[in-house]
């Protein structure tokens, strides 16, 4: 058994409610829980209490992260619990400071993180088609992959000591959307990642 934290980030706009990422945030906890793990969920945009979600990710052997990408990041909400909880909890919770000593001042930036042994997985939503990344010939990305994309998210987790595990995403979620396909690839992403097979 395994404790799991999920935390939905995801904002509600004009464009998108967050319906499809509360969607994804339930299956993934009916996943775990189906499996016999523990399960604490986050919504921030309705509110979070700062102290317990330090707890939480403490408490946590994985971070399951799971928002949509709005201008190329993560959501307001879910930048502000960042703000919030991350920079409580480098009083040591999270992490001891940014790693580096006085007497090694110019090492070990980004080394201090008091969660080493957890794991996290980015799960997210955008509106780019999955032909988007990865191909030179494409205009905007010219190449670029989701998780170079993701690198402040990444590079956020791994300051606190986090290992990641494969991301997910659901892509074109708007324009031309498949969403049954999503759901059927997401419980298949989570099979993958977290069902180690038997040894024999």
């Amino acid at each position: 058994m395994s404790n799991i934290l999920i935390i939905n980030g995801a904002a509600s706009y004009p464009f998108a409610k967050g319906a499809l990422n509360s969607a994804l945030e339930q299956k993934a906890c009916t996943y775990f829980e189906a499996n016999g793990d523990a399960v604490r969920t986050s919504n921030v945009i309705k509110g979070y209490d700062v102290d317990q979600e330090i707890a939480n990710h403490q408490w946590a052997d994985t971070i399951l992260m799971q928002f949509p990408i709005n201008w190329m990041t993560v959501p307001w909400a879910f930048k502000k619990y960042m703000d919030d909880v991350y920079t409580a909890g480098m009083d040591g919770r999270l992490c001891a400071g940014d790693g580096r000593t006085s007497e090694a001042p110019k090492a070990n930036y980004g080394m201090g993180g008091a969660l080493t042994g957890k794991n996290y997985m980015l799960s997210v939503t955008l509106n780019a088609p999955a032909e988007a990344f990865d191909d030179p010939s494409e205009p905007f990305f010219e190449g670029l992959s989701l998780d170079a994309l993701l690198a402040p998210v990444h590079f956020n987790a791994k300051f606190f000591g986090l290992k990641a595990l494969p991301t997910f995403a659901a892509f074109d979620v708007m324009k031309n959307p498949d969403i049954d396909s999503d759901f059927e690839r997401f419980e298949a992403h989570l099979h993958s990642v977290f069902i180690k097979p038997e040894a024999g």
